[in-house]
């Protein structure tokens, strides 16, 4: 049975596949609008995905630390969907998944999850996310809270709707403090760039990030491949955007979006996410080796 929905939607829309629930976001204070907007043109751009694709990102990547056998039969909730790829990955274990998202990328995941009939979508935030406490068994947000103005309160929403016994699963950017001075310099030197692209008009933003993925991502994935073919596969995972060594240029062209189209970002340590997940009284907190960095998982006590 679907989780029951505190307060009703303002109205429903259809557009090329499931409904969608829209909540009034004008209420909501902890987003920040033209971060909102801008993942809203960036899905609209990117809102085609193979299976394939998605299914080795999030096994590989995000749920490499969850037992998804657990799932089965489970509530779900993915705060902040985008077009939805992770909600269509985790609906193929789960009862029911609910997928919320505050922008027009929510438009893009009816189309994306059109086949799936166990999932519900609703435009809304984090704030007011419309569910009864404890409503979840499995509450998931990945690489979202920290495009948010209070991050530690976003998460807080999250684990509050998770029932006691649940897991949170968490993806946020780090602080690069698993890297040296050289890979920090350079995000530095990145995040000017960021703050600058990100003031741009849509066309141009987009033309500039496509540039960016042909002259500086493909060359670096470039390298790395040529490394891991000789052998030298430790050394291939030193190098700036090691991620992207197998993924697709659809992928890649995406996230290069993602890093330069976004205003608003921050970004965390190890220790200062494990510090906010316990004060959500989330315990048995474990954080993946294995990127992007950094991605946890805990239970609520």
């Amino acid at each position: 049975m679907e989780p029951v929905f505190q307060s009703e939607p303002i109205n429903i829309s259809r557009q090329r596949g499931l409904n969608i629930h829209n909540f009034n976001i004008d209420q909501s204070a902890n987003i920040d609008p033209e971060t909102v907007k801008a993942f809203g043109e960036e899905w609209s751009k990117f809102n085609s995905f193979s299976d394939q694709e998605i299914d080795d990102i999030a096994t590989q990547h995000y749920f490499d630390i969850v037992e998804l056998d657990w799932i089965k039969d489970k509530q779900v909730l993915d705060v902040g969907c985008g077009t939805g790829r992770w909600t269509k990955y985790v609906a193929k274990y789960a009862a029911h998944v609910d997928a919320v998202d505050p922008s027009k990328a929510i438009e893009a995941a009816s189309s994306l999850l059109a086949c799936c009939s166990n999932v519900r979508l609703s435009r809304t935030a984090v704030d007011h996310l419309p569910f009864a406490d404890s409503s979840f068994d499995f509450v998931f947000s990945l690489g979202v809270l920290h495009h948010i103005p209070d991050t530690q309160l976003a998460m807080d929403k999250c684990v509050t709707k998770l029932k006691p016994g649940g897991y949170f699963l968490v993806y946020l950017y780090y602080k690069f403090d698993n890297k040296g001075f050289l890979f920090k310099t350079l995000f530095l030197l990145s995040d000017l760039l960021r703050r600058g692209l990100s003031k741009l008009p849509d066309a141009i933003k987009n033309f500039i990030c496509d540039i960016i993925a042909v002259t500086i991502y493909l060359p670096l994935v470039f390298i790395g491949n040529c490394l891991k073919s000789l052998g030298f596969k430790d050394q291939a995972k030193k190098l700036p955007l090691h991620f992207y060594t197998d993924k697709t240029f659809n992928v890649i062209r995406n996230d290069s979006r993602d890093r330069f189209g976004t205003p608003l970002e921050q970004r965390f340590t190890m220790h200062e996410i494990e510090l906010m997940m316990a004060k959500t009284g989330l315990t048995d907190i474990t954080f993946s080796d294995n990127e992007p960095y950094w991605h946890a998982i805990g239970r609520k006590k």
